[in-house]
């Protein structure tokens, strides 16, 4: 669920990651283990440990105990450096780090009684003040490991903010708060380092992250491969067919894009370029597909469940809201992919190459009721914090019950080396990106920035959304999504709902165009990882994905502007703006790709073809933005404009195309 999971520095040829010896390893898997029992401990209030039940500071800080040190030993302090060896600096950076989350947890119930996070200099022992100060340095360390320089530079200099916020010029001026003071806020308050990352790490997170990688050490990639092979390997362009359906199906369970595209685009990747698309596209394909498991319910990426504690609503009213534009996005992706087969002649892949339905269910069928439970535990019962655990206790059961893939030894060590290191990696980050928000509550700067922000923007909604999408598109490039969206949400989100927009599209929308960069060049990080896989040009690779992911550039402007399309607001017009987005985005599709299915490919048009392209594109665009709203067209006006515009140029392709045919 991470989105930074690669191991080898980008760019470069250097590890991120170390080699552990015996040892090292050994405390790696014992350290694991233990963050599950207090995650699980916690989530079923089963008192493990002596009839105490924790409290959720002090749960907190025993998962940063026993996480957050092992980072100073996974990362080396630069990539490439000492990688087969933890030096000496690197394990006092460790032990000093556990040291000091022991004495939280042992002083958690004093901190919360006294109140530390805001007297912490006047009534706690000078020590545990400097303990915090050193603290606070070890999680920017430890996120500039896992994270890298450009969250440090970010988040360092808004976490030393409120020091220097009596000298800042407006609107960032807010009264000065001393240096122990600060340090004191950001370690023992509930809005800082354990503000609302954390707890969203702590409660629902780890769960849905034992889910995903049990999923993976159990065949279910190859299950949904072969899956989407058997389904749909044999239509025109079958092998990007498949790309999509694997990585919608795989990515829905996991919320990982960069693992979804190394575990399905090793497969999808080379099919597609047998049947006649060229490498860069066939990367760019699976970008696509992949990029879209952030969107995609029941299981979304860690953002969504940051989302969640946001808003203070259920994470299952977050999955329910992304349902629509996902399968939008999805849908656009597959009609881009018949388009473009169509145009260029594309066949299907043999059918004596592809494996046998039947035999394909026969062989992972286990892997619809864990599913099945799932769904109806997060949607229905409204269990999220039981539901990623309940579906993998079932998932384990059945895969030693009924699969040829059954665990021994090495599995099962394999399986709790692979959390632990995301726990790790996902702890840093969202440990010092906590920095940020603790930072603006101190200072209680979000309010002024919100009156700045409307006031620039004139009150105008429109220019504040396209405020907001640039500024997430530009921050997406040198953070993680889910750093780049909690920035946002503490900046922007509230300028955007204060002008009247809907909470919850709102922060959707944040969180979309922050995802854009995964496919967008220079950083493109999804795309990139296909390029690796299909051996071709990156940019070119992201330059394809940015066309093919197109739709994904306008969806959340169309559902900010009428929250119908996550769900909310006035529903009642909810099924005429649903099937009006369908034909708008096929209609979209065609354009882009120059092929329409009814009609064929509009280079016949000669002439006429961009014009006609144009046309589809226009009206596609106008069926589906919703009507009413922040449009100052109804929802019958943008239709019979939208049918104004595709009609006559559908009607024209069709004739030209029937001469060129005679």
């Amino acid at each position: 669920m991470s989105e930074a999971s690669v191991e080898v520095e980008e760019g470069s040829d250097s590890p991120r990651t170390r080699q552990l010896n015996r040892g090292w390893h050994a405390l790696l898997l014992t350290w694991t283990i233990v963050s599950m029992v207090l995650c699980f401990n916690q989530q079923f209030t089963l008192r493990f440990f002596l009839d105490v039940t924790l409290l959720d500071t002090e749960y907190y800080w025993a998962l940063v105990a026993v996480l957050l040190p092992l980072a100073f030993i996974i990362y080396p302090a630069k990539p490439g450096l000492h990688i087969d060896k933890v030096p000496a600096y690197d394990i006092a950076l460790f032990a000093i780090a556990t040291a000091i989350s022991c004495v939280m947890i042992g002083t958690g119930r004093e901190s919360a009684a006294s109140g530390w996070e805001y007297s912490a200099t006047s009534v706690a022992p000078p020590w545990i003040v400097w303990s915090a100060v050193a603290m606070w340095a070890l999680v920017l360390e430890a996120l500039r490991r896992a994270g890298g320089w450009v969250l440090l530079v970010i988040m360092g200099l808004f976490s030393l903010f409120p020091i220097f916020s009596g000298v800042m010029p407006a609107p960032l001026t807010a009264p000065s708060v001393s240096l122990l003071d600060t340090a004191s806020y950001h370690i023992f308050s509930r809005e800082s380092v354990l503000g609302i990352p954390m707890r969203a790490f702590a409660e629902l997170v780890i769960g849905f992250l034992v889910f995903g990688t049990a999923l993976q050490y159990t065949g279910a990639g190859t299950f949904f491969i072969n899956f989407a092979f058997a389904l749909c390997g044999h239509y025109r362009g079958g092998a990007a067919k498949v790309a999509i359906f694997s990585s919608g199906l795989l990515g829905s369970m996991s919320g990982s894009v960069i693992s979804n595209v190394l575990t399905t685009g090793t497969m999808t990747i080379p099919a597609m370029k047998r049947t006649g698309l060229k490498a860069a596209t066939a990367g760019a394909v699976e970008a696509c597909a992949s990029t879209g498991a952030v969107l995609a319910p029941p299981v979304m990426g860690a953002t969504a469940f940051v989302m969640a504690e946001f808003l203070d609503i259920p994470y299952a009213q977050v999955a329910l809201a992304a349902a629509v534009p996902a399968l939008l996005y999805y849908f656009a992706l597959f009609m881009q992919i018949d388009s473009n087969a169509g145009r260029h002649a594309m066949v299907g892949l043999p059918r004596e190459e592809l494996p046998n339905l039947r035999q394909v269910f026969r062989e992972g069928w286990y892997f619809i009721f864990v599913i099945v439970l799932l769904v109806v535990l997060l949607l229905v019962m409204k269990r999220e914090n039981w539901a990623p655990w309940m579906a993998t206790a079932l998932l384990l059961v059945l895969n030693q019950v009924f699969s040829k893939q059954r665990w021994g030894r090495k599995e099962v060590i394999a399986f709790i080396e692979g959390n632990g290191k995301v726990f790790i990696e996902l702890i840093a980050i969202l440990a010092g990106v906590g920095l940020l928000v603790g930072s603006f509550s101190l200072t209680g700067l979000t309010g002024t920035l919100t009156t700045e922000l409307l006031h620039i923007a004139g009150n105008s909604p429109i220019l504040l959304m396209l405020m907001g999408a640039i500024t997430s598109f530009v921050l997406g490039m040198g953070m993680t999504i889910t750093a780049c969206y909690i920035f946002l949400a503490v900046l922007l989100a509230p300028s955007l709902i204060k002008v009247g927009l809907d909470p919850l599209a709102v922060h959707m929308f944040i969180m979309y165009w922050g995802m854009v960069s995964f496919i967008t060049p220079p950083v493109a990080l999804a795309a990139f990882a296909a390029a690796s896989v299909a051996k071709a040009s990156p940019i070119e690779t992201g330059l394809q994905a940015m066309k093919i992911g197109s739709i994904i550039y306008f969806v959340p402007f169309f559902f900010l502007m009428n929250p119908s399309l996550v769900l909310q607001g006035d529903l009642s017009d909810f099924v005429m703006h649903f099937v009006t987005a369908l034909i708008g985005v096929a209609l979209v599709s065609s354009g882009l790709q120059g092929y329409q299915q009814g009609v064929g490919d509009l280079r016949r048009c000669g002439a006429f073809e961009w014009p006609v392209r144009l046309a589809l594109i226009v009206g596609g665009l106008m069926f589906i933005a919703p009507g009413g709203g922040l449009m100052p067209l109804s929802p019958a006006q943008m239709t019979g404009g939208a049918l104004v515009l595709t009609l006559p140029a559908l009607a024209l392709a069709k004739l030209l195309a029937r001469r060129v045919a005679s």
